[in-house]
């Protein structure tokens, strides 16, 4: 998500490192009970209720911290575009993935993202790309390929998986526009205030959503459906950003982002565990490929 805030510490804290495991686990579980949750009710409805309770959260603790909630004047446009492209798109269109793909699919697709802001930073940052760049783009390609293009049982597998391949990488891609325009101009707020005004804005359009084109039946789901449901909200969708932010106070920005790549790691493993999802060779290919390139754009100089 869109912040203005930078690591300005240039040690390596324990407390941080805890922080940013603490972030790791709680978005990577979050991968397989989303899954679980389109299978019992529509995905905007999943996503917009879990976002009002984590807005709720995030919003809570930028009051008991006393930050300024009002927008910088001249601000509310990119505030806007941030809200619209790293929370409505992102979870719109990985939450519509989950219905095609499987959780550990998306989740690999979906953390391509510094490969696609690697790519989108030349020409809106000036960032020339380089040889560790390319090489990066061609194994996370390699790995979406790997993982999407299997033989079992041939093209009418592949067929169906598309809509959900086209999905997740169009949010993720989308993500990565919204990184690169926030470190082109960043909005100037205090990260947790801007993380309550971000998903806010964002859920707007999900609600809406919500509203025209799902008839979700709450009073049938069980207490694990609600369960899955207060966890997205309030550790995925709320502390965790929290614990986010809390890490890159704490940490080198190196660190950090390397430190980031736990997410999909323990998002297929608890895919696996939770779900049944395969684990052979062709998804440790593709983990390590996706991996790989993503590492090679994101420290590549």
């Amino acid at each position: 998500m869109a912040t203005s805030t930078a690591s300005r510490t240039p040690g390596v804290s324990i407390q941080g490192l805890g922080f940013l495991v603490a972030t790791s686990l709680m978005w990577g579980f979050n991968w397989p009970l989303v899954k679980h949750l389109v299978g019992v009710l529509p995905p905007f409805s999943v996503r917009a209720a879990s976002g009002l309770i984590g807005t709720a959260i995030v919003l809570a603790i930028a009051l008991a911290r006393r930050e300024s909630l009002m927008p910088p004047r001249g601000q509310w446009g990119r505030l806007c575009l941030a809200a619209a492209l790293n929370v409505t798109a992102w979870m719109a269109l990985t939450t519509l993935s989950l219905l095609w793909l499987r959780a550990s699919e998306t989740t690999i697709l979906a953390y391509t993202l510094p490969i696609w802001a690697a790519i989108l930073a030349w020409p809106l940052l000036g960032e020339r790309p380089t040889l560790r760049r390319g090489a990066g783009l061609v194994l996370g390609l390699s790995g979406i390929v790997l993982l999407v293009a299997h033989g079992t049982p041939g093209e009418e597998d592949l067929a169906a998986k598309l809509p959900g391949v086209a999905f997740a990488l169009a949010g993720s891609m989308l993500f990565a526009l919204g990184t690169v325009l926030a470190k082109r101009a960043p909005v100037t707020m205090p990260p947790t205030a801007l993380v309550a005004w971000q998903t806010g804005l964002g859920l707007l359009p999900l609600l809406l959503l919500w509203q025209l084109l799902e008839q979700p039946d709450f009073a049938a789901l069980g207490a694990l459906d609600w369960a899955a449901l207060a966890y997205g909200g309030a550790l995925a969708f709320g502390l965790a950003y929290v614990a986010w932010f809390a890490a890159l106070r704490r940490l080198p920005a190196s660190v950090a982002t390397i430190g980031s790549l736990l997410a999909p790691v323990i998002g297929v493993l608890a895919s696996v565990a939770m779900l049944g999802d395969p684990f052979g060779l062709r998804e440790i290919g593709a983990l390590a490929l996706t991996l790989g390139g993503v590492a090679l754009a994101t420290f590549a100089r």
